[in-house]
């Protein structure tokens, strides 16, 4: 598109790779030399005697992956199968959490199941896209999405991102891993909060520690018993009749606002995997088509987001009329829903098997925040680099652990809130990204302006005085369009009911961000020149 004012520079062809055995790496503040080969990792030259190379090489030893944020180069790529791209999401998705998303439309948002269907399946072939485009990139250029979002946002800029995609990761694992505990909780009531939390964290640690190829060879397998266990939940619903699809729906200001709030929530889950959708495509060799790419996520995200979300939505109908759904519902939120499903429906025995094979999926669903945390963790500095990505793997469990026992007793506001609060800062960081690739990049032309050799140098990136000023353009759209418990913003009372509104600070951070990065990028393209 004709916004550029840079001036001509080099273009890489971006399936050309050195094969040179002394690596780049493309994380630290300056460039940092490496000597290893391997698909496990590299090891820094600067530090290769030191504290965290030996610990890094002792773990190596025991299958814990070694490879960092460092750039995957193509004699590297090791995927053959496109499907693996799709596998991850489909595992990731089918689980408890989407199911809780769903569910949550009735007693939350007051929203019949008609109307919420509709934003369900409207808003998510909206949410999904900007994961399927970032997923492109991971083939073309081998670097995690926090790397990548250097082109966006420049070198420096980029670490303000890195913190917003920690706080996400780890707020994200620790709402799923509520979820986990609770359907423990509503198999066996002596399982305590606090002990669901740590048997989900534990095992998801164990997985991402072994990295990238045991991240994947678990999500290709582990919707399968999922998907059953959700097969089984809609024929015993429908077995139990209470199934109301005819739920009175509210109208006026207060319907307006429950809906648009309710986007806001289903945008925000669904596009809560776009700031690291690349880190899962990397391995792919440079020659995969990129519309193969786009649609082989794009039906491992749409699959188990309309399947589950729609089910979830479903089975809540019933907290209107049935005392029994509403009382197990209070004791253990979605889980305890799901028990008064299978409960009554299925033979003794066999509706606690489903409950810990659901509960367990959340292993699937926490994998890739709990992997991509340590990029971001390692991108943040030269020193977090160096430290090897499995202690700050280690390191963010250890977080998101400690905010999740408190957090279990408040568990649907901390969802509502969460949710929403993710998808305010991804509507800015999709925004600035989109218009930097369609606007400045010739993104209609493919990949041509971007040279992977600029990763590491900050001379060549953008400034990112535009990104700044724009991202904190795009807050005051969020602060005067959100609904919170604790803020409602003016756009926001005028959206909805007299007393939270609507929620619609995704749409105005997402316009004011796009407004305003355009002419800023401009202007510091032609003073900058990059």
């Amino acid at each position: 598109m004709g916004l550029s004012t840079f001036p001509p520079r080099s273009k890489m062809d971006v399936e050309s790779y050195s094969h040179d055995k002394s690596r780049v790496s493309s994380t630290g503040d300056e460039v940092v030399l490496a000597t290893s080969n391997s698909e496990e990792g590299l090891v820094l030259e600067s530090d290769k005697n030191g504290f965290f190379s030996r610990l890094q090489r002792f773990a190596g030893g025991y299958g814990v992956e070694e490879r960092g944020v460092e750039r995957v180069l193509e004699d590297e790529r090791r995927d053959t199968r496109a499907s693996k791209m799709g596998g991850v999401w489909l595992a990731a998705n089918m689980g408890m959490p989407t199911f809780a998303m769903g569910a949550v439309a009735v007693p939350i948002f007051n929203l019949g199941f008609v109307d919420a269907a509709l934003v369900i399946i409207l808003v998510n072939l909206l949410g999904v896209l900007p994961v399927c485009f970032f997923s492109t990139f991971g083939p073309k250029f081998g670097l995690r999405q926090i790397v990548l979002s250097r082109f966006f946002f420049g070198h420096y800029a980029v670490k303000i991102v890195a913190v917003f995609q920690i706080i996400t990761c780890l707020g994200w694992a620790s709402v799923n891993a509520i979820v986990g505990a609770q359907l423990f909780h509503a198999v066996n009531s002596g399982i305590p909060g606090w002990a669901g939390i740590i048997i989900v964290a534990s095992a998801t640690l164990v997985v991402c520690m072994l990295g990238y190829k045991a991240v994947h060879f678990y999500e290709r397998y582990a919707w399968i018993p999922c998907f059953v266990v959700f097969l089984v939940v809609m024929g015993a619903f429908i077995k139990s009749g209470e199934f109301d699809s005819l739920l009175p729906l509210a109208t006026g200001p207060k319907e307006r606002g429950a809906v648009l709030s309710y986007m806001g929530a289903v945008f925000g889950y669904a596009c809560g995997w776009s700031a690291f959708s690349a880190d899962y495509s990397v391995y792919q060799p440079s020659t995969r088509s990129t519309k193969e790419v786009f649609w082989w996520v794009f039906g491992g995200l749409m699959f188990p987001l309309l399947f589950v979300e729609l089910l979830g939505a479903a089975v809540a109908t019933a907290l209107v009329k049935n005392e029994e759904y509403t009382t197990a519902y209070d004791n253990a939120n979605v889980g305890g829903l799901m028990a008064a499903v299978l409960t009554p429906n299925v033979e003794p025995g066999f509706d606690k098997a489903c409950l810990i094979l659901v509960a367990l999926s959340i292993i699937a669903t926490n994998c890739p925040n709990i992997y991509s945390v340590s990029f971001s963790l390692q991108a943040l500095a030269k020193q977090s680099q160096q430290v090897p990505r499995f202690v700050w793997t280690i390191f963010g469990t250890a977080v998101y652990v400690g905010i999740s026992i408190p957090g279990y007793s408040r568990f649907e506001s901390w969802l509502e809130n969460f949710v929403l609060s993710t998808g305010y800062w991804l509507a800015i960081y999709v925004a600035i990204s989109l218009v930097e690739h369609f606007f400045f990049r010739g993104g209609l032309h493919g990949y041509s302006g971007y040279d992977v050799e600029d990763i590491t140098k900050p001379q060549r990136l953008p400034p990112g005085f535009a990104a700044i000023v724009s991202f904190l353009v795009g807050v005051v759209g969020v602060a005067l369009g959100m609904s919170q418990e604790w803020y409602t913003g003016v756009i926001a009372r005028l959206c909805g009911g007299e007393e939270y509104g609507g929620d619609v600070g995704i749409w105005l951070g997402f316009a004011f961000t796009f407004i305003t990065y355009i002419p800023l990028r401009a202007i510091e393209g032609s003073c900058f020149g990059r």
